[in-house]
């Protein structure tokens, strides 16, 4: 009982700040071949506004054929959705309706940064400069440790064009070390004055994941960054997505854990405790954040973003599509609809979440017992 009063904002969701539902949008300008599986548009970036638009970035692939695994991949065939990938990005008046400008960060030549793939933007603004994070695979997704290390370009306009700083910034950590497998999602924001860089890792390198949110910290862009001592500071979520609130930072953990589809809160920034409990959170979110660069001294919280899809026909075209979310996570707005709880189905969308064939043959099967 008394957990209710002190462990959250607020003993009733519906007068938590950081408790929303999510809305979503089916998103305009985006073409994806009829859905074949050739193109797939996934984990954008944070949305920022610049030149009286909204600018995204986003994993981009466009190849022969849908994926097909890591033994039937080759130089023109993807392992993953994620491979054999650029960046590209997009503009927008009004958030809803896109318009796709093209390339922003090809993948270089063999054997350089990223000649595998380049995938999982991320956009932070600096003194007046553009800085992309993203991973760069140096071999075909799929395989255990797959080799994507961080990597950076630097633009003096969103609009580009960006110079691939070709070295690695944030290294996979040593062997034994909870990041030594991989890392994913750069997610930078400024905080405290200096440049907050979480990411996600793979804590044990099995196949079933324990995937976990750590911090690197840097006073420049191209690093040196220097990972939390305490790492990881936040034990689930899949993708990273996190947001200056108040005097801290607030976190969607989004799918993956014991703590999944919880929004958490470190008033220093490193010490995630859940705030609030939520559902259908978005994947890959990239909020809208007009504050993620200021180094504010109390973050105002999010109201909309991009996020995607995945698998948005059946596995063997699989693709990803980009869609808009909204909610209320934000001191400014207060939308009650968002706020409401136990969000009602018809009847026909928990029955496509119905029993498999194996599933039903194992009840049969016990009947007769």
């Amino acid at each position: 009982m008394q957990r209710n009063y002190d462990g959250y904002m607020a003993p009733r969701p519906e007068n938590n700040e950081l408790y929303s539902q999510f809305k979503y949008t089916e998103l305009k300008g985006f073409e994806y071949s009829d859905h074949d599986g050739t193109i797939s548009r996934r984990d954008p970036s944070k949305v920022i506004y610049e030149n009286g638009k909204y600018y995204v970035w986003y994993t981009y692939r466009h190849t022969p054929t849908p994926p097909q695994g890591a033994e039937k991949s080759n130089d023109t065939i993807p392992s993953a959705d994620w491979d054999l990938a650029e960046i590209w990005y997009a503009t927008s008046k009004d958030g809803f309706t896109w318009e796709e400008k093209g390339v922003a960060v090809p993948r270089p030549p063999k054997p350089n940064l990223g000649w595998r793939s380049v995938t999982t933007a991320d956009i932070l603004k600096w003194k007046g400069k553009y800085y992309l994070f993203y991973q760069g695979f140096m071999e075909a997704s799929g395989t255990r440790g797959d080799d994507c290390p961080v990597a950076v370009s630097f633009a003096d306009s969103p609009d580009g064009p960006w110079t691939a700083y070709d070295k690695i910034v944030i290294p996979n950590g040593k062997k034994g070390e909870w990041d030594q497998y991989s890392i994913h999602d750069p997610y930078p924001i400024v905080y405290n004055g200096k440049i907050y860089l979480y990411y996600k890792s793979d804590f044990d390198g099995n196949p079933n994941l324990v995937r976990m949110q750590g911090l690197a910290v840097a006073d420049n862009p191209l690093g040196p960054f220097t990972k939390n001592p305490f790492n990881p500071v936040i034990n689930s979520g899949h993708e990273t997505t996190l947001f200056p609130f108040k005097k801290g930072i607030a976190a969607l953990v989004i799918r993956d854990g014991n703590e999944h589809f919880t929004v958490q809160y470190a008033e220093d920034g490193v010490n995630f405790e859940i705030a609030a409990i939520t559902e259908y959170m978005p994947n890959a979110a990239g909020p809208y954040i007009p504050d993620a660069f200021t180094d504010t001294n109390y973050g105002r919280g999010i109201t909309w973003g991009l996020s995607h899809f995945t698998n948005a026909t059946t596995w063997d075209k699989n693709h990803a599509v980009l869609a808009r979310f909204d909610c209320d996570l934000s001191l400014d707005v207060d939308d009650p609809e968002m706020k409401r709880l136990g969000v009602q189905f018809k009847p026909g969308f928990y029955y496509q979440m119905g029993l498999s064939k194996k599933q039903r043959d194992r009840i049969d099967a016990q009947k007769d017992k």
